[in-house]
């Protein structure tokens, strides 16, 4: 899909931060506060990112999760934080951060334009 088609298939807000690097304003999005199980995926390419299992309401007004599925993402910096993206379309996904409550010690803060839930 080259950048013409992906600028079609989604809202200017989706575009915004998906490809760059923008940010939704917090909780603005849908999936802030988990509702429902099942997989979210990316909502350029469709890779599978995280699973429901692994989301946590954070506080901070954005998706929380605290890990991804594995070979899903990549990181990369971003001065000084680390950025989230799609490790099939490159897409900017948001930031991880060390300060998760879980085991894994991470926070996944992700913007929900980003993603889309897939039921079990």
């Amino acid at each position: 899909m080259d950048e013409e088609e992906i600028k079609k298939k989604l809202t200017p807000a989706q575009y915004k931060v998906l490809r760059e690097k923008g940010t939704e304003v917090p909780f603005s999005g849908k999936y802030v506060h988990k509702t429902e199980d099942g997989s979210y995926v990316c909502m350029v390419c469709g890779n599978f990112l995280f699973s429901s299992d692994a989301q946590f309401d954070s506080g901070t007004g954005w998706p929380s999760f605290d890990k991804a599925i594995e070979g899903s993402v990549e990181y990369k910096d971003d001065h000084g934080a680390t950025e989230i993206i799609c490790s099939n379309c490159k897409s900017h996904l948001g930031h991880v951060f060390n300060d998760g409550p879980t085991e894994t010690g991470k926070r996944f803060c992700i913007n929900s334009v980003c993603l889309n839930l897939k039921n079990k």
